[in-house]
């Protein structure tokens, strides 16, 4: 197995964490005050969004030649720090 291809099964097996993460805070979002649920559904808005953006990044990174990826990398670490601290913040904020 490739570097790239073990760095991408490193990305999805994260991915898949924070969907597990993404649909607990969704099944909280109908526990909620009522006052609360409009935040609570921006917020998971956000997180969608942000996980759809990882996974097209690891897609492109899929797609990617040679030592292209390399090039890629830094992006990718971008995004997957943005969900993972957006991820985070809706869970501490949202218990």
């Amino acid at each position: 197995m490739s570097t790239r291809d073990e760095y991408v099964k490193k990305l999805q097996v994260k991915l898949e964490e924070w969907n597990a993460d993404i649909d607990k805070l969704a099944a909280k979002a109908g526990e909620v005050r009522a006052d609360l649920k409009s935040e609570y559904a921006e917020q998971l808005e956000v997180l969608k969004a942000k996980q759809t953006e990882a996974r097209h990044k690891m897609e492109e990174l899929q797609k990617s030649g040679g030592s292209a990826w390399e090039d890629m990398k830094a992006g990718i670490e971008l995004a997957w720090s943005a969900i993972g601290e957006a991820i985070d913040s809706a869970k501490s904020r949202f218990k």
